[in-house]
């Protein structure tokens, strides 16, 4: 058979071929099923039972599932449910929780990208004989000249996700296809009204899927691990609050910390769990001119030299020189930037601010 387009965000010339695609009950997910069967691929949507307690957002809830069940429905195909809730208690919430007793910034939906969705559904997809596994991610694929696959920015940049699945390698890549990658999501939206799909107007989720809206996480972490009060000191060590728990605190947080209003802002500067001590200051308080990564991951091999460095999901990107010190990476800034929270992800980019070349996790 002649080689066929491939989806919209990848560049690569693709054979019809059998596809898992992931449908967590959200619009991007159901336009990206659509996109693979017209192109001709064999499709089969997945939708994975992840957590098993209460959930009113995010991908987890009952809800989602039947949206997703229903949109498979309405395309005529298969549709099969995944239960990895063991996986993800033990990849995902399990290390969430522990982290705030580290008091430790976790980032739980890139850690579930990791070990859930592309690495136990690329094992399903291998028993059950697929070619190939797909999600609704905004994020591209490419292929340079000499054959490395490259890892891009999806093509609306308010709803890029490529920060959220820099972890993926060339073998992972290989197999891996983002449809609605090279799409802004109005024109998704748009393709999911044109043929009436349930989830066309609904809303994307915002939120960690294991914290209830109505519970928040508080109520989640305080059902799971002790709480304990904590001091706050300025930046001389003089006592000026309390929190009535350390592990809730987080490095930039302004908000909550017990301080007398009126007076400048002040921001986490560090968090101290096993002291209980919080310290606050000023913004320049918490400017730093180098940044630690640990537990990198690479797209196509390490890289040295000047990148440009992400810190969060949707966050700007700033330059820093990029040197290794054993199996860390340490980032010397241009210009001095706002600490990073511990635990937080660290992705670089290329001079383009385009091309992903890996990430890790900030020391």
């Amino acid at each position: 058979m002649p080689p066929r387009s491939g989806p919209t965000g990848d560049r690569r010339s693709l054979d019809a071929v059998k596809v898992m695609c992931a449908m967590s009950g959200g619009v991007d997910s159901s336009v990206a099923a659509l996109l693979l069967k017209e192109q001709g691929h064999e499709v089969v949507g997945v939708t994975m039972k992840l957590w098993g307690g209460d959930s009113d957002t995010g991908c987890c809830s009952v809800s989602d599932v039947d949206d997703a069940r229903r949109v498979a429905q309405q395309l005529d195909i298969d549709h099969l449910v995944f239960n990895f809730g063991d996986d993800f208690d033990e990849h995902v919430v399990n290390p969430y929780v522990q982290a705030h007793v580290d008091g430790i910034t976790p980032n739980p939906c890139i850690e579930c990208n990791r070990s859930v969705k592309f690495a136990r559904l690329a094992e399903r997809a291998d028993l059950l004989g697929f070619d190939a596994v797909a999600t609704g991610h905004h994020a591209a694929i490419g292929r340079l000249p000499d054959g490395t696959l490259t890892l891009e920015r999806g093509h609306d940049d308010k709803k890029d996700q490529s920060y959220v699945v820099h972890m993926l390698d060339q073998a992972q890549l290989a197999r891996t296809l983002f449809p609605v990658g090279g799409m802004d999501k109005s024109e998704v939206r748009a393709r999911a009204a044109d043929i009436d799909l349930r989830t066309a107007d609904k809303p994307d989720s915002q939120d960690v899927c294991f914290i209830t809206k109505s519970d928040g996480r508080e109520t989640f972490l305080g059902d799971r691990i002790p709480f304990r009060r904590g001091s706050v000191v300025d930046m001389v060590g003089t006592r000026v609050g309390e929190v009535e728990s350390v592990e809730m605190v987080t490095v930039g947080q302004r908000k909550g910390l017990g301080l007398p209003g009126g007076g400048p802002k002040r921001y986490v500067v560090d968090v101290d769990v096993s002291n209980q001590v919080v310290t606050v200051g000023d913004d320049a308080d918490l400017l730093r001119t180098a940044l630690d990564v640990h537990s990198l991951s690479w797209v196509a091999g390490p890289v040295e030299g000047d990148v440009r460095v992400q810190c969060s999901a949707h966050g700007a990107t700033r330059t820093g020189h990029l040197t290794f010190v054993d199996d860390d990476a340490h980032v010397e800034w241009s210009e001095p930037q706002r600490r990073v929270a511990p635990g937080q992800s660290v992705v670089f980019y290329d001079d383009s601010d385009r091309r992903v070349l890996g990430g890790g996790i900030c020391a």
